[in-house]
């Protein structure tokens, strides 16, 4: 079964950084589109940033970008999120998810995705 699994989350200041991981099991690492979503109490989930198989990299929010890097290492089947500069606004569970990459396939579509992991927790706070 496809299966990824967060780590990396905690209680950080403002200004300070965390890296997150995702180690993914049971599936071809290569073959899939792996994106970080994260989810705010009382918001919808959204993207964070994305990185295709051939290491391409989206950030979903230009205010993210220049704090936030993605990254992956397939030899390892991980992801991970370089978190930089973190405000309060950052505060959320971060989730990682994994979508097969084929024609078609929609980064920003929840449903497109065939693995969720259980989140990792990201607070900032003074």
């Amino acid at each position: 079964q496809v299966q990824v699994e967060e780590s990396g989350g905690g209680s950080v200041q403002p200004g300070g950084s965390l890296r997150l991981s995702c180690v993914g099991s049971g599936f071809t690492f290569t073959n899939y589109y792996m994106t970080w979503f994260r989810q705010a109490p009382g918001k919808e989930r959204e993207g964070v940033a994305a990185i295709s198989p051939d290491f391409g990299a989206t950030y979903i929010n230009d205010s993210r970008k220049g704090r936030f890097a993605v990254s992956r290492d397939n030899a390892k089947n991980t992801l991970y999120l370089q978190m930089n500069n973190l405000t309060v606004e950052d505060t959320a569970m971060y989730y990682c998810a994994a979508g097969f990459y084929r024609w078609g396939f929609r980064p920003l579509q929840l449903d497109d995705y065939t693995a969720w992991g259980q989140g990792t927790q990201v607070t900032v706070s003074s």
